[in-house]
């Protein structure tokens, strides 16, 4: 029997985030499989994948905010920002102090707008920005509004030609940890690609509720972490509806306001999530309805 809901992989380094979802597919028996939030091949950590009718919460997951431990290195920069690209210059780092770095750093917190990797999977004029990379084009991005809630520096590691800096990361969707080691680098005028990412949580799903692909594999097929209900708890705010606010949301109709922020999930008496609604022009409205009529 098919399950919906949510599983939080530690995605191993080395593998996409279609590998993962086709792992997964494997693993649960059916095809209805998604990911909400690529992570390189090179980066680890928490990749949400949703199974079956719970796929259509990850346009939500999507946009959650996002935290990540990351090692950058100044003294080198590379095609792709990061370890997996081919070294294209390299510039001593013996007149950089630690106090500069943090300085810098500090400059690209808050809401900034920031220029993506141009080996991203970001298209331009209908074609992936890695695709026009290698096949030889300059390809220009235009820079994007994020925004960067909290950049930590851990530790900074001199050694031989190059310094390595060790922080965490709290940032908004659509934030490109690769390209804050390239414009560190960039500052300070010795170039910078990020050498480790590893994401520690999407919103409020985090690592300590994670399971690897071989943890996944010994239970198969019950694969699920959070069946349908419970992955709309933990993804949002929450309002239970009467008997009859039920019938009502089942058949796709609207509520009257609460004056909740949305998107919000509306639960039946019983507990079980009914729908994903927004409040507007004095109705509450479902955005998705996840109960059948």
């Amino acid at each position: 029997m098919n399950v919906d809901g949510l599983i939080v992989v530690d995605k191993p380094a080395g593998m996409t985030s279609h590998d993962v979802v086709s792992r997964i597919r494997r693993l649960a028996k059916t095809r209805r499989v998604g990911h909400g939030g690529t992570l390189d091949p090179m980066a680890t950590g928490v990749l949400i994948i949703g199974v079956n009718r719970a796929t259509r919460l990850l346009t939500y997951v999507i946009g959650a905010q996002k935290s990540y431990t990351a090692t950058i290195r100044l003294g080198q920069s590379t095609v792709t920002d990061d370890a997996e690209g081919e070294v294209t210059a390299t510039t001593p780092t013996d007149g950089v102090t630690e106090e500069a770095i943090r300085a810098q750093l500090a400059t690209q917190v808050g809401e900034i707008d920031q220029v993506p990797s141009a080996v991203s999977a970001i298209k331009i004029n209908g074609e992936r920005a890695y695709k026009r990379v290698r096949d030889g084009e300059t390809v220009d991005i235009p820079a994007r509004r994020v925004t960067i809630h909290a950049l930590d520096v851990l530790r900074v590691r001199a050694q031989d030609d190059v310094i390595d800096i060790d922080v965490d990361v709290s940032c908004s969707s659509g934030t490109y940890i690769r390209a804050i080691a390239r414009d560190l680098g960039a500052a300070l005028q010795v170039g910078g690609h990020l050498t480790a990412l590893r994401r520690t949580s999407v919103g409020a799903m985090t690592l300590d509720a994670a399971s690897t692909l071989e943890q996944l594999e010994e239970r198969a097929p019950d694969v699920i972490d959070l069946p349908m209900s419970e992955a709309a708890r933990r993804a949002f705010p929450q309002r239970t509806a009467t008997e009859e606010e039920t019938r009502t949301l089942r058949h796709g109709g609207p509520l009257s306001p609460v004056g909740i922020d949305g998107p919000y999930a509306v639960f039946s008496p019983e507990g079980d999530v009914l729908a994903i609604v927004s409040e507007r022009a004095g109705r509450a409205r479902a955005e998705i309805v996840l109960a059948p009529a």
